[in-house]
C-alpha cells in the first residue's frame, strides 16, 4: 500500500476539486430563484436536498465501506458528483428548472455520501492516535477548501461571465477529481473476506450519537442558516464592495469563512494531537463560533460582518478535526465506516434543516434574532459534549493516550 502521507494527499486533492460543485450554487441560486420563478421555500429545499439525501444515503454508504472497502465507493462517489454538477447546466435551460436543480442536488447527495464517509475512513485507516487529529484535520480541510473555491466561482465567475460558465467549470473539476482518485487511491479498509454488513446497520453507540448531535447543531447554524441567508442579508443592507453585487460579495464572504475553517481545521486537529487531548481544543473553538454568530447578529458595517464571518469560520473549522478524531478514538476500526455515517447523517440533517427553518423565520422575525439563536447552539453543543464524554469515561478531559489504550 502507498505511504500514509501520499494517500492523505490524494484524498485532499480529490475532495478539493469535487467540492467546487457543492459551493457554486449558494451565491447564485437565492437570487436566480426569482428570475426562474422559484419560491424562497423551494430554493431552500433545493439547497438542502443534497443533505436530506445524505441523511438517507449515509447509513448504507457506511455499511458498504465496512463491507467492500474504501477505494471503489470513493471513486464512484466523486464521479456521481461530477455528473450532478452538470445537471445545474441542464436546469438553466429546462422547462421546469426547479425540478432539474432538485434532481441534481439529490444526485450530488448520493455521491457525497460515499465521498465523505470514505475520506474520513481512509484517514482513520492510515492514522495512529498520535496523528489522527492532524490527518482528520487535513482531510477535512481539503473537503472544506473546495467549497470556498466553488463559492468564489459561483459568485465572481457568474458576475464576470455567466452562470453557465461557473457551473461548467465546477463540473469539469469534479470529473477531474474522480480521475485523480482512480489512479492514486489504494484500498485501505479491507484485506480479505469480511463479515457481511447489512445496509441498514446503524452505529448508535454513545460516541457516534453524541458527536453526531454536536455536528447537527454546528451544521444547522453554519451551512444551514448562514450560507442560505447571507446573500439576502447583503441585499437587504445594500452592502457592496469592489463593485460586486450581493452574489459576488456573498461568494467572497462565504469563501472567507470557509478558508478560515479550512486553516483551523488543520490547526485544531494538530493542536489536539500535540496537546494529547481533544476536549479543551473543542471547547475553545466552540466559544469562538459563539462569538462570531453573536457579532453577526449586530453587524451593521462591512468590517464587522467580515470579522463575524472570520470568527464563525474559525470556530467551525477548529472543531472539525478534533471532533472526527474523537469519534475515531472511540470507534473500533471495523466499525469506522458506520460510525462516520452516523456522524454524517446527523450533520447533514442539521445542514438540511437550516435553510428550511432560517429562510422563513427571517421573513417573519428579521436577521438579528435568527443569528442570535444560532449563537446559542455552540454553547449547548459544548455542554452536551462534556457531559457525554464524562459519562463514558469518568473524566472531563480524557487524553488521546488513555483512549488509545482503551
Amino acid at each position: 500500500m502507498s505511504r500514509p502521507r501520499t494517500i492523505i494527499a490524494a484524498v485532499i486533492v480529490s475532495t478539493f476539486f469535487v467540492g467546487f460543485g457543492g459551493g457554486v450554487v449558494f451565491p447564485i441560486l437565492p437570487n436566480l430563484g426569482a428570475l426562474l420563478g422559484i419560491s424562497p421555500f423551494v430554493v431552500g429545499l433545493i439547497l438542502s436536498a443534497n443533505r436530506f439525501t445524505r441523511v438517507v444515503a449515509n447509513t448504507p454508504a457506511g455499511s458498504l465501506i465496512d463491507r467492500i472497502g474504501t477505494r471503489k465507493p470513493f471513486i464512484a462517489g466523486l464521479f456521481v458528483e461530477g455528473l450532478a454538477t452538470l445537471g445545474y447546466v441542464v436546469a438553466l435551460n429546462a422547462e421546469f428548472p426547479e425540478a432539474w436543480f432538485l434532481l441534481a442536488r439529490i444526485l450530488w447527495g448520493l455521491g457525497s455520501a460515499l465521498v465523505f464517509a470514505t475520506a474520513y475512513t481512509i484517514a482513520a485507516d492510515v492514522s495512529t492516535g498520535e496523528s489522527r487529529g492532524t490527518n482528520m484535520g487535513v482531510v477535512r480541510g481539503g473537503i472544506t477548501l473546495g467549497f470556498p473555491a466553488g463559492l468564489v466561482m459561483g459568485g465572481v465567475v457568474s458576475d464576470l461571465y455567466s452562470v453557465t460558465v461557473a457551473f461548467v467549470l465546477a463540473a469539469a473539476f469534479a470529473l477531474l477529481a474522480s480521475a485523480i482518485a482512480y489512479f492514486a487511491i489504494p484500498e485501505t479498509h479491507v484485506s480479505g473476506p469480511q463479515t457481511r454488513v447489512k445496509p441498514w446497520d446503524v452505529d448508535v453507540s454513545a460516541p457516534a450519537l453524541t458527536i453526531g448531535a454536536v455536528n447537527f447543531g454546528l451544521y444547522f447554524a453554519y451551512l444551514g442558516a448562514l450560507f442560505s441567508t447571507l446573500v439576502l442579508f447583503l441585499d437587504f443592507h445594500n452592502f457592496s464592495i469592489w463593485g460586486y453585487g450581493p452574489q459576488g460579495m456573498s461568494g467572497l464572504l462565504m469563501a472567507l469563512t470557509v478558508v478560515s475553517a479550512a486553516v483551523f481545521t488543520f490547526g485544531g486537529g494538530k493542536l489536539s494531537d500535540d496537546y494529547g487531548a481533544r476536549i479543551p481544543v473543542l471547547l475553545g473553538f466552540l466559544a469562538i463560533s459563539f462569538a462570531g454568530f453573536a457579532l453577526l447578529a449586530v453587524a451593521e458595517t462591512i468590517p464587522l460582518l467580515a470579522v463575524a464571518c472570520l470568527l464563525i469560520g474559525t470556530g467551525q473549522g477548529g472543531t472539525s478535526g478534533p471532533l472526527i478524531a474523537l469519534l475515531a478514538d472511540f470507534t473500533p476500526t471495523e466499525r469506522m465506516g458506520r460510525a462516520t455515517a452516523t456522524n454524517n447523517v446527523l450533520g447533514d440533517l442539521g445542514g438540511a434543516l437550516g435553510p428550511m427553518v432560517a429562510l422563513p423565520l427571517i421573513d417573519t422575525l428579521g436577521y438579528p434574532p435568527v443569528y442570535a439563536a444560532c449563537a446559542i447552539i455552540p454553547l449547548v453543543a459544548g455542554v452536551l459534549l462534556v457531559g457525554s464524554i464524562y459519562s463514558q469515561t469518568g473524566e472531563v478531559n480524557p487524553t488521546t493516550l488513555s483512549l488509545s489504550d482503551d
